[in-house]
C-alpha cells in the first residue's frame, strides 16, 4: 500500500470507476467518497471496503467535503451526465453551476490538495474551477487528452501489431471536437511513423485520418451504446493520481493554462506536462509542423470563444 488520502467528489459512473481502480491498485490508505446523494455514497463505500481482504487495507468511507481535510488529491467528477448526441460543450452551462457549489468547500477543507478535474467539458471546467479556487493553478489539473492519447495508442497498437505501450505519441488541444493528433511526434521504436513504413506497415494518410476521427468520436460512440464512458477514464485517473502520490514526475497530456506557448495565452487545453507531488511543475511545448500548430491554434480559439460566451 503506497498510502495517501484521496477524495472523490461525485460517485457516478466515472467517480466509482476511479475509486475501484485506485482501490484495486492498492494505492491509497484512505478513500473518501463525496456525493449529494449521501446514501448512495455510503452504499458505494460499504461495497468497496469489503474487498480489503483481497487487495489490502484501505479506509473507504463516505462523507461531506469537510471529510477531505488532509487529502493529497481530490478527484472532481461531479456534474451531470453526457446525454446521447450531446457534445461536451453542451454540458458546460449545467456543470459550471455544479462547480460553483464545490470550489469554496474544497478551498476551506482541502486547500493543499491537488485537484484533478474529470468533469466534462474538462478543459473549460478546469479553467472555471481554477478561477473559482484560491489554490495555485499548478495544483489544478484537467485529465485533458490523456484518455484520447490512450485511445490513439490502442488503435495504433492494433494497426501496427504492437503493444500499445510501445507506441509513443499524444493527442493535443481540446479533449473533444477540435482535438488534434501531431503525427510528426508519433513513433514506434524511436521511429516516427509519418510518411514511412514501420514494421512492414506503410503510412496511409487516409487511414490515419480515419483513425484520428475514430479517436475523436470514441466517446460519442460509447455513449450511444451504453449511455456513458467510465472504465478507461477510471484507469487514466488512477495513473494521474499515482503520479501525484508517488511524486513520479510523469509526463502526460493534461489540461493546463497556456501562458504563451505557440503564441497562445489564456485557454486551458492539453500539452505534455510533468506531474508530481505539487501538481504541475513543467509544461512541454513540442516542436510542431505548421499544419499541426495551426490545428492547435484553432482548438485554442474555439475554447476561448466558448469561455468568452460563458462570461457574456
Amino acid at each position: 500500500m503506497d498510502g495517501g488520502h484521496v477524495g472523490i467528489v461525485g460517485v457516478g459512473h466515472v467517480g466509482m470507476a476511479s475509486a475501484a481502480a485506485l482501490f484495486h491498485a492498492s494505492m491509497v490508505s484512505r478513500l473518501t467518497l463525496v456525493d449529494l446523494d449521501e446514501r448512495r455514497a455510503e452504499g458505494e463505500a460499504m461495497d468497496l471496503m469489503h474487498g480489503q481482504a483481497l487487495v489490502g487495507a484501505c479506509d473507504v468511507r463516505a462523507g461531506g467535503v469537510d471529510q477531505l481535510a488532509g487529502a493529497a488529491v481530490v478527484v472532481l467528477c461531479a456534474g451531470v451526465s453526457q446525454k446521447p448526441g450531446e457534445t461536451r460543450i453542451d454540458l458546460l452551462a449545467r456543470n459550471a453551476e455544479v462547480f460553483r457549489s464545490v470550489a469554496d468547500g474544497l478551498d476551506e477543507h482541502a486547500p493543499e490538495a491537488v485537484v484533478l478535474i474529470a468533469t466534462n467539458p474538462v478543459d473549460i471546467m478546469s479553467r472555471i474551477f481554477a478561477d473559482l479556487s484560491a489554490r495555485p493553478r499548478e495544483r489544478v489539473i484537467g485529465t485533458g487528452t490523456t484518455l484520447d492519447s490512450a485511445r490513439l495508442r490502442a488503435l495504433l497498437g492494433r494497426r501496427y501489431r504492437v503493444d500499445p505501450q510501445s507506441v509513443h505519441g499524444y493527442v493535443l488541444g481540446e479533449h473533444g471536437d477540435t482535438e488534434m493528433v501531431p503525427w510528426s511526434l508519433v513513433s514506434i521504436g524511436g521511429t516516427t511513423i509519418r510518411d514511412r513504413s514501420v514494421l512492414g506497415v506503410s503510412w496511409d494518410e487516409v487511414a490515419m485520418r480515419a483513425l484520428a476521427e475514430e479517436v475523436r468520436t470514441a466517446a460519442y460512440e460509447i455513449v450511444a451504446r451504453k449511455g456513458w464512458t467510465n472504465w478507461a477514464i477510471g484507469s487514466v485517473i488512477r495513473e494521474l493520481v499515482a503520479a501525484v502520490l508517488r511524486d513520479e514526475r510523469t509526463v502526460a497530456p493534461v489540461s493546463v493554462p497556456f501562458t504563451g506557448e505557440y503564441g497562445i495565452t489564456g485557454p486551458w487545453l492539453s500539452l505534455p506536462a510533468r506531474i508530481g507531488r505539487g501538481g504541475i511543475d513543467g509544461v512541454i511545448a513540442p516542436p510542431l509542423e505548421p499544419d499541426e500548430e495551426a490545428a492547435l491554434r484553432a482548438s485554442a480559439t474555439a475554447l476561448d470563444e466558448v469561455h468568452a460566451a460563458l462570461d457574456a
